[in-house]
């Protein structure tokens, strides 16, 4: 009989379903577990389900009886996998689950930042349409989104379908090739190219030692001036203080941010230190959170489960 333990159950909201394993199992879930729970919690535990709580190398030598990690997300930076690897420990993630999901929500901040819809807000709040005294004001510029071009960087599955959608309203989708890489791919635009080209930049790219703050001061510097940048990939991906910088010295016209450098976001987070910025609007790491893409991953994962019992793995890393 498999014993299963969810390290992290929270993670998915307590009205979605998590279907029932089809096979012989006794299931333990957590709502949430702190590092030094972690050993304890898996003493026993023949399959691991986590989302964000992190597995190590000295973590699973220790676990012996451990024979999967079912990781309830698509990111595998918290999960050793060498080590798992090297150990014949099967570790299967979710594919494919939010691909409507992140990119309406990066359309949504797109649209809000393009046409400055939280800076209009803060200005009705402040009773600035009263002082103007006309029955409309102009404090901020409005972008259209037609005839923009959107740089993506990551072109996985979440990054073509932000591209299906920019095309669909009518903008230049530019996909950027690695940054560094030489050559550059049919289909594809030279990294700084699309960096000093784009009205929207977005991030779907995975983090990783290349890919750490892969948008810093220079990065940001090119941009456009009236350029918009959107991050629901990881937030290691983008150097918050030289956003924050960028934000209120105008070298970019807006951010969107719904992934940070450390979740939750402690309070002295460059950017939370600046949320009233009429400029940047945050959301907490919830783009892939539609109630349709949870579930999806939630039956995915229970796939996942009874792929690896059957002896034949899903989604493995």
């Amino acid at each position: 009989m498999e014993q299963i333990v969810f390290l992290d159950r929270d993670t998915i909201p307590g009205h979605i379903c998590l279907p029932e394993p089809q096979f012989a199992h006794q299931w333990q879930a957590y709502p949430a577990t702190a590092p030094d729970q972690v050993l304890p919690r898996l003493q026993d535990a023949t399959i691991a389900i986590t989302n964000k709580v992190v597995l190590d190398a000295d973590t699973l030598r220790r676990l012996p009886q451990l024979k999967m990690i079912a990781i309830a997300a698509t990111g595998t930076n918290n999960v050793d996998l060498d080590y798992c690897r090297a150990h014949g420990i099967v570790v299967s993630n979710i594919r494919g689950y939010a691909t409507d999901s992140v990119p309406e929500h990066v359309v949504a901040m797109m649209f809000a930042l393009r046409r400055n819809l939280m800076g209009y807000h803060q200005d009705i709040e402040r009773g600035v349409w009263q002082d103007k005294g006309q029955f409309c004001f102009f404090t901020h510029p409005i972008g259209d989104i037609r005839g923009a071009t959107l740089g993506i960087i990551g072109s996985g599955s979440l990054g073509q379908a932000v591209a299906n959608l920019g095309r669909a309203l009518g903008m230049t989708v530019l996909l950027a090739e690695r940054k560094g890489r030489p050559d550059c791919r049919d289909g594809y635009t030279p990294f700084e190219d699309v960096l000093t080209r784009g009205d929207v930049l977005t991030l779907h790219c995975p983090l990783s030692d290349e890919t750490r703050n892969l948008i810093g001061p220079d990065e940001l510097a090119a941009m456009k001036s009236s350029a918009i940048l959107i991050n629901t990939g990881r937030g290691g991906l983008v150097d918050e203080s030289a956003l924050v910088d960028a934000l209120t010295q105008g070298s970019i016209a807006g951010a969107g941010v719904d992934v940070f450098t450390e979740e939750p976001a402690p309070s002295d987070n460059p950017l939370l230190l600046h949320s009233h910025l009429p400029n940047l609007l945050l959301s907490p790491h919830v783009a892939w959170g539609s109630d349709s893409a949870i579930q999806t991953l939630a039956n995915q994962l229970i796939d996942n489960l009874n792929g690896f019992v059957a002896g034949q793995p899903q989604n493995q890393l």
